[in-house]
């Protein structure tokens, strides 16, 4: 099994920055595929970003030029960099993990608990 978890969230005023981190442990070897998704009061969960074993990233348009995802595989540790932050960024941020290489993430095989990020105006 593969355990996911998340820190970093927390409150910032809007134009701010934060980035949060998610710690694998557990079977990481199985791990190919990461990403964050985010959901908001009364929405769905959503896809943020992915990031492959090989590298290749995606970003949803909502957060593209503002956030970044990367990996550190030494560390078993994905990141978000989060600037420019925005009131409507407000949500429940959740680490995702994959079993396969290039995977769209659209099914995770594993969550993390999530961690909430709230942006005031």
């Amino acid at each position: 099994q593969v355990q996911l978890v998340e820190s970093g969230g927390g409150l910032v005023q809007a134009g701010g920055s934060l980035r949060l981190s998610c710690a694998a442990s557990g079977s990481i070897f199985s791990i190919r595929t990461m990403g964050w998704y985010r959901q908001a009061p009364g929405k769905e969960r959503v896809l943020v970003a992915r990031i492959s074993a090989g590298g290749s990233t995606y970003h949803a348009d909502s957060v593209k030029d503002r956030f970044t995802i990367s990996r550190d595989n030494a560390k078993n540790t994905l990141y978000l960099q989060m600037n420019s932050l925005k009131p409507e960024d407000t949500a429940i941020y959740y680490c995702a993990a994959s079993r396969i290489y290039s995977d769209t993430l659209t099914n995770p095989h594993y969550w993390g608990q999530g961690t909430q990020v709230t942006v005031s105006s």
